[in-house]
């Protein structure tokens, strides 16, 4: 009998404290989905931003070692990245310096036009997902005729291939005996 009491209360007490809480809980919509995915485009960019200020002007074409991009190389291979990806995930036209390769051009390897080139990139994406057809986003779709996924992950492909390239750049600052930005996931 005293099992059995002992389940009730249990089982009452589950009703009282859980029950309540699962019935306020919300489905995500779009629009949710969307605002959040602008909010950490204007985050990253914001962090990106840092980054760029955060290195002297004149070491933009410092390289860690030989074999690999400049730091002025490794954020114009973010800004194009950002541009190709996203625009591949939402079926748009890219923008159009995205086929001048700003990241092989020497007339764009100064802070000020790698300042431009990223930040005009990271509007891109944001405007692109305010602005893409959300009930698109399951269609599958092909990136460099191999990699099949739908328009939604290929969006967080490219959030992702920004993160890591704004990471790479962080030895190259360290290189110069500065302490790069605090990290910024809020």
């Amino acid at each position: 009998m005293r099992k059995i009491i002992s389940l009730v209360v249990l089982f009452q007490l589950a009703f009282i404290f859980v029950l309540p809480f699962k019935s306020f809980s919300q489905s995500l919509t779009t629009a949710d989905i969307k605002a959040q995915m602008v909010k950490d485009w204007e985050r990253a960019k914001a962090y990106t931003v840092e980054y760029l200020n955060t290195m002297p002007a004149d070491k933009y074409s410092v390289r860690a070692v030989d074999s690999i991009r400049s730091f002025a190389q490794q954020m114009l291979h973010l800004a194009s990245g950002n541009v190709f990806l996203m625009s591949s995930a939402t079926g748009d036209k890219p923008l159009a310096w995205i086929m001048s390769d700003p990241e092989h051009r020497a007339s764009s390897q100064s802070k000020d036009s790698v300042m431009y080139y990223v930040t005009t990139s990271y509007d891109y994406c944001s405007n692109q997902v305010k602005n893409s057809d959300a009930s698109k986003w399951g269609e599958n779709t092909k990136l460099f005729n191999r990699f099949e996924q739908t328009r939604f992950a290929l969006m967080n492909k490219t959030f992702e291939h920004q993160g890591h390239h704004r990471g790479q750049t962080t030895i190259y600052i360290r290189l110069q005996g500065i302490k790069p930005p605090e990290e910024k996931l809020f």
